[in-house]
């Protein structure tokens, strides 16, 4: 009978320790989005221990958010188009913007919450925002000003056979087929009608065969630049990769193309099973202070919503992520080019 009780006293050590310890905010983020001394503030001002998990792709996010129903984890940062998936999904709570009073200091076009697309929704008759912006970028062409003298002015380039062997691209499938499809002159990149699949499939094959190697995060982007001496990068993460690679002592060169650039607003938002809803509101709260919007912009090289900075260019023509016609169909397509399937092979059933 003692020994039958021993793992019980176990159980309930570790439950008594677990208790003691505070409660955890479960964090899921993008790299950058929470540097450490935020991280340690919040952790002094709520007594709450913050496990944060980094991500690489919108398909490995929603992985990770739509398994178990979400359960587990409170607050994640999410671009806009995306967004749209989790609130269809049930995935996700409205926010109170009155429990976070910094939204108070952010730039008056991120307050307007209802002039951008897919953060209010009406339910029941009542408007109510499911997200909270954090920070945004475009996506542009980086290239090295030792290798390309005058700066590359369309998408094209990164089909160029003159760079073959030197480029570097990003991996995601949804977004390669929105550039590809803008490379194609498609009316809208995040819509692809039946009859130009075969054609966006055969140029992102070509791509493939135009590019020295992929990469998931921005830091894996500066690594694969320098040790292989690229000349022309495709910037999925914009300024924050042109800030790295600045750092590291590359001479770069970063470049809005003639066709726009595709760029993406994060925000953070609230899971619908997080377990302490008035903890993950005061996060978005403490990321949304004058520590962690100045780290954001110097640390980073990205822009915050809380204050103008050098990557605010409303000058330059973007296109705002939306959602995509198919993002399951762009990602298996994209596996099976990755995997170097013929094109012919790629749209076969």
């Amino acid at each position: 009978m003692r020994l039958k009780l021993v793992p019980v006293a176990v159980a309930l050590a570790i439950a008594c320790a677990q208790a003691m310890a505070g409660p955890v905010l479960r964090v899921l983020a993008w790299p950058g989005y929470a540097e450490p001394e935020v991280v340690r503030e919040f952790e002094t001002k709520t007594g709450a221990r913050v496990e944060l998990t980094v991500i690489d792709s919108d398909e490995s996010m929603w992985q990770k958010l739509s398994a178990h129903d979400g359960a587990d984890f409170d607050v994640f940062a999410v671009n806009t188009a995306e967004l749209q998936r989790y609130i269809q999904a049930k995935l996700v709570q409205p926010v109170d913007t009155d429990k976070i009073p910094n939204t108070l200091t952010q730039l008056p076009r991120f307050r307007q919450r209802a002039s951008i697309a897919g953060l209010v929704h009406v339910q029941a008759g009542v408007a109510q925002t499911y997200a909270i912006p954090f920070t945004y970028s475009e996506m542009g062409l980086i290239y090295d000003r030792r290798q390309i003298s005058d700066p590359p002015d369309s998408i094209a380039a990164l089909w160029d056979t003159r760079y073959q062997g030197k480029v570097i691209a990003y991996s995601g499938g949804t977004h390669n087929f929105s550039l590809a499809a803008q490379m194609l002159g498609a009316p809208s990149p995040f819509k692809i009608d039946t009859a130009l699949w075969p054609r966006a499939v055969d140029a992102l094959v070509d791509l493939r065969r135009n590019v020295l190697g992929f990469y998931n995060q921005p830091d894996e982007s500066v690594r694969l630049f320098q040790r292989h001496k690229a000349a022309l990068m495709y910037a999925n993460y914009g300024t924050q990769q042109l800030h790295l690679l600045k750092a590291q002592g590359v001479d770069a060169g970063y470049v809005i193309p003639r066709e726009g650039a595709l760029a993406w607003l994060d925000c953070w938002a609230i899971t619908r099973r997080a377990r302490d809803a008035t903890l993950a509101h005061a996060w978005i709260d403490q990321l949304l202070s004058d520590q962690a919007g100045r780290l954001l912009v110097q640390r980073q090289g990205l822009a915050s919503t809380t204050t103008e900075s050098a990557s605010s260019r409303p000058e330059v023509r973007l296109l705002w992520l939306e959602p995509v016609e198919d993002a399951g169909r762009r990602e298996t397509l994209w596996a099976r080019i990755r995997s170097g399937d013929r094109a012919s092979r790629v749209l076969a059933p």
